[in-house]
């Protein structure tokens, strides 16, 4: 709660800057008014805690009342957040909030609309790295509630050996090994990114448990799960939109990694309205 009450502070102060000239100059001070947050478009909600906060930031005794369960489909939308208080306060943290659950909303579809796609086919998909700065604990905590799963959180809790990785050390068997000799506490989630199948056979003879197939498209998927036959946990990377999602799940893989889910989620559309209260 810390962590978003500072980013809901930092939001704010961005927008805000040394005051909302157009509110104070046009409400009155001691107005109330009752805002109404409604979703426009399908979709699953997520983010209600930082639209409450922004609010609740300009305004603690403000009173807010979610609508709307969060992480659930809603093909018609609706009424998502209803809160009373200052009315200053309600119009300056307007779009703040907005921005916060709209953009939290727009991960949880993607994530929704992903997790849709591979439905039935024996693969999950999910998130990568690709999220906004200062977002990421958010944008993963959307893409949970749509349904989908998280890859590593960041750089510290699992070893992911890429193409760099593989240049600097000097080969796969090399980067595999100075990997499991540096981090051995995290030898279990080892992944080693491979683009051919000469670096499949290198990476399986030397152990490693789980395999990125970077850049594959499905034909080349289905020979890579041919060649490894189960003696390696494989991931589809690279490209992948809601359009080739389900082709490239039916080629057999166990995962497929998606940036779009954070970096390419369309906000979803949603509005507020203020009612004055007498």
């Amino acid at each position: 709660m810390t962590e978003l009450l500072a980013l809901v502070r930092e939001a704010l102060a961005e927008d805000v800057g040394s005051g909302d000239v157009t509110t104070l100059a046009t409400v009155v001070e001691d107005a109330r008014g009752r805002a109404l947050i409604t979703q426009k478009a399908p979709g699953v909600i997520y983010g209600l805690a930082a639209a409450v906060a922004t609010f609740t930031e300009l305004d603690a005794r403000a009173a807010t009342e979610p609508l709307v369960e969060e992480g659930v489909w809603r093909e018609q939308g609706g009424p998502v957040l209803a809160v009373q208080g200052n009315a200053r306060a309600l119009l300056t943290a307007e779009r703040t909030a907005l921005n916060f659950l709209a953009h939290l909303s727009g991960v949880a579809t993607q994530a929704a609309l992903a997790a849709r796609a591979v439905k039935g086919t024996g693969a999950g998909v999910r998130d990568t790295r690709k999220t906004t700065p200062g977002l990421r604990a958010l944008e993963k905590a959307a893409v949970r509630a749509g349904g989908a799963a998280n890859h590593r959180v960041g750089l510290f809790d699992a070893i992911l050996i890429k193409e760099n990785h593989i240049a600097a050390a000097g080969g796969i068997a090399e980067a595999i090994a100075r990997a499991r000799a540096g981090a051995p506490e995290l030898a279990a989630t080892l992944q080693v990114e491979v683009r051919d199948p000469e670096g499949i056979e290198q990476a399986l003879a030397a152990g490693a448990p789980r395999l990125l197939l970077d850049n594959m498209d499905e034909r080349q998927l289905r020979a890579a799960v041919a060649r490894v036959a189960g003696r390696a946990e494989l991931e589809a990377s690279g490209g992948v939109t809601l359009d080739t999602l389900q082709a490239r799940a039916l080629t057999g893989v166990n995962w497929i990694s998606m940036g779009a889910l954070t970096h390419s989620a369309p906000a979803l559309d949603l509005s507020m309205t203020l009612e004055l209260s007498s």
